[in-house]
């Protein structure tokens, strides 16, 4: 007897807001909640694997200490090592 594809039902328990938010994306994006969720099953069953990502967002602290030092290497306040043993002889000094 063939086995027919038929659907069924998970009844999750998540957050109210986090829920919410997820439908708000899931729309702006052009989707269900329901298509997102259960494409996320499947490539969790072909793959085996759960990939969680997060996009890097630098601190401000941090963008500050990029600026100074683009600006310290631009003004040639930076050491420069053409070669290996020039890196090493900077790094033990």
């Amino acid at each position: 007897m063939a086995e027919t594809n038929t659907k069924t039902l998970i009844t999750v328990k998540t957050d109210k807001t986090l829920k919410k938010a997820a439908q708000d994306v899931a729309e702006e994006i052009g989707i269900s909640l329901g298509t997102l969720i259960n494409s996320f099953l499947k490539q969790f069953v072909r793959t085996k694997e759960i990939n969680f990502s997060v996009s890097y967002k630098p601190t401000p602290y941090l963008m500050k200490a990029i600026a100074e030092a683009e600006k310290e290497y631009a003004e040639g306040k930076l050491p420069v090592a053409h070669s290996v043993e020039e890196l090493e002889k900077e790094l033990r000094s």
